[in-house]
């Protein structure tokens, strides 16, 4: 310590020596702590400064989180970052905060990373709150920019890239949080890949399409998240005629089959509650030659009274195409009525057991009646749930 600053500090102590040297005033002093108390308070505060390390850094504290964008706080030095995706959905992130003061780091929409010739974009806004010298694990969800990504764990970097084509899309996802990952994915592949509707839907294409250059089994989908993907780039304003995916009509009633799918595609298709029963029947009888077929299943699960007369008379009907007889056996047990396992059986008795109509028949019959145990099995266990003593109790 300089003289200086000794001196500043031993002055009190000086002043407190003189109290005891000058006589004393004859009339009553105020109230004050001791002279001696203070004195020792200055030498307490000598020796604090005499073992004061003036190089040492500042203490870290929380206090109130300071927002920052991701990317800037890595730039500046105050994040240190290591990502890991699979290259499509999913990214991880370790974030280290290497500053005094807790940040809000957050992750933007757009953002694109990259592993090799892999690139994604962040598709949904993350924050992430880290202390300083603390880290956290936190993860976002992001998506493929193109079907040649390879997919597996692997290291990614923040770049400044952008994927123009796609940012519409990306503002029309945050203004519709339903859009499923699926979805989002499938809708970006449409923007900048235009891929046909064989390279993402998980059911088998009969039409005659040319396949992608790549294996894109990664990212078929469910006809759902097709048709809520078309559904979305209509809304954006992208004219349906530009996206390869909608040439398929095969789409349609694959859609429109699948009890999760059939509002979407019921509102992409514009075929309301009343139009409905007629566009089974004219896809029965005049839809595609290769999907024809189909509406028995559509008939079967949306108008089950229907199907319980019509399906038996297809089947029997040695007329008919045998491939509108075997679906008609299979689209029997899609009706769910357990009426329907004893019209299975009674149907491969009158085809002939060995026949391959009356082979289809009883495993139609054996299905339909597995399923109709599992559905009564599940029922059981729920009421028994219900009724439980434990429960019953708490409400």
């Amino acid at each position: 310590m300089n003289a200086k600053a000794f001196a500043v500090v031993l002055a009190p102590v000086i002043a407190a020596g003189g109290y005891f040297v000058w006589p004393q005033s004859s009339q009553p002093a105020i109230q004050s702590p001791s002279m001696t108390q203070a004195a020792l308070v200055a030498l307490a505060a000598v020796s604090s400064l005499s073992s004061h390390d003036f190089n040492a850094p500042a203490p870290m504290v929380a206090g109130p989180a300071e927002p920052i964008d991701l990317q800037t706080a890595i730039e500046q030095g105050r994040i240190k970052a290591e990502f890991a995706g699979n290259g499509r959905e999913a990214m991880r992130a370790t974030l280290a905060n290497t500053g005094n003061t807790t940040l809000q780091a957050r992750v933007e929409v757009g953002l694109v990373f990259e592993s090799g010739r892999n690139a994604v974009v962040a598709v949904r806004p993350t924050e992430v709150e880290i202390e300083p010298g603390k880290s956290v694990q936190a993860t976002f969800q992001t998506a493929a920019t193109r079907s040649g990504n390879s997919l597996g764990n692997a290291p990614y970097v923040i770049t400044y890239n952008h994927v123009p084509r796609v940012e519409l899309l990306l503002t029309y996802a945050q203004e519709n949080l339903e859009l499923s990952p699926g979805a989002i994915q499938t809708a970006i592949l449409a923007l900048n890949e235009n891929l046909p509707l064989s390279s993402v839907a998980k059911f088998t294409s009969g039409a005659s399409e040319l396949e992608s250059k790549f294996n894109t089994d990664a990212f078929r989908v469910e006809a759902y998240d097709i048709i809520t993907a078309l559904g979305a780039l209509r809304d954006m304003g992208v004219a349906d005629s530009s996206i390869a995916m909608t040439l398929d009509p095969q789409l349609r009633i694959e859609a429109m089959i699948e009890p999760l799918s059939r509002p979407a595609a019921m509102r992409y298709y514009r075929i309301s509650s009343d139009d409905e029963w007629s566009y089974w029947k004219t896809e029965l009888l005049s839809g595609e030659p290769a999907t024809r077929h189909y509406a028995l299943y559509g008939i079967a699960r949306f108008y089950p009274d229907v199907a319980m007369d019509m399906l038996p008379k297809w089947a029997l009907e040695t007329k008919t195409n045998s491939v509108f007889r075997l679906s008609a056996l299979q689209a029997l047990a899609e009706t769910q009525r357990p009426e329907a396992v004893s019209v299975l059986n009674r149907l491969s008795e009158n085809l002939g057991r060995e026949t391959e109509l009356g082979r289809a028949a009883r495993g139609a019959a054996l299905a339909l009646d597995q399923r109709l145990s599992q559905l009564a099995t599940v029922k059981n266990a729920a009421i028994a749930f219900r009724s439980s003593p434990v429960l019953t109790q708490q409400f």
